[in-house]
């Protein structure tokens, strides 16, 4: 297998072994813990079920974080329904969880594209729109993948703060991704003027190596 296939293999590995970690065990824990819960409940004085109440309520989102997480470890979608049908789901999920609106313009009639690379637009974008929710303190975002000069581009951009200047490690984790399959990845990010990721698949390189 040649080294940039493997290494995404690699890659995606251990993310599914850590999501199925997360779901079989720690999600199964939780539950076990909600359904002991449910039981003291029945049975406590009234002036304790509120309480009792509350860490449920807890638990119940714990177990609901931990769902997402190896949801977005794992992106079934991709595989199931395709590119768009995942990164519409992305920033939908981003727009649920942060209250940013996304607009979203895919480009319906793409060329064909290998699983690496599908797989490495995937977590460009995931990682993009993470960083947003997280960091950003934008008001609106935007995706699109299109098709220029002969190149496919996924750009992610929002009205946040900017000012990503250094790599963290999610920066850097695009940057390698992209190398893996012969993109270029740019990040502008200039302090008070949101941030820019673009993606750059040159129309030889759509394809696995």
């Amino acid at each position: 297998m040649p080294a940039a296939p493997h290494a995404l293999a690699a890659q995606e590995g251990e993310r599914q072994r850590i999501a199925r970690e997360l779901h079989d065990e720690i999600g199964q824990s939780l539950t076990v813990v909600l359904l002991g819960l449910k039981r003291v409940v029945d049975r406590a004085p009234a002036d304790l079920k509120e309480d009792l109440h509350g860490v449920q309520e807890t638990v119940r989102a714990s177990l609901d974080e931990v769902r997402q997480v190896a949801r977005r470890l794992r992106p079934g979608v991709l595989e199931d329904l395709g590119l768009h049908s995942a990164l519409s789901a992305l920033t939908a999920d981003l727009s649920r969880m942060s209250g940013i609106p996304v607009t979203r313009h895919l480009q319906p009639d793409h060329p064909a594209l290998g699983p690496d690379v599908e797989l490495v637009l995937y977590r460009i974008a995931q990682e993009s729109l993470t960083n947003i929710a997280r960091h950003a303190r934008a008001t609106r975002a935007e995706l699109s993948l299109v098709t220029e000069d002969g190149r496919l581009v996924l750009r992610i951009t929002d009205d946040g703060r900017g000012g990503a200047l250094r790599d963290g490690a999610g920066i850097r984790g695009m940057r390698e991704r992209a190398l893996l399959i012969g993109a270029r990845l740019t990040v502008d990010s200039p302090p008070g003027e949101g941030t820019r990721v673009s993606l750059v698949i040159p129309q030889d390189r759509r394809t696995d190596p």
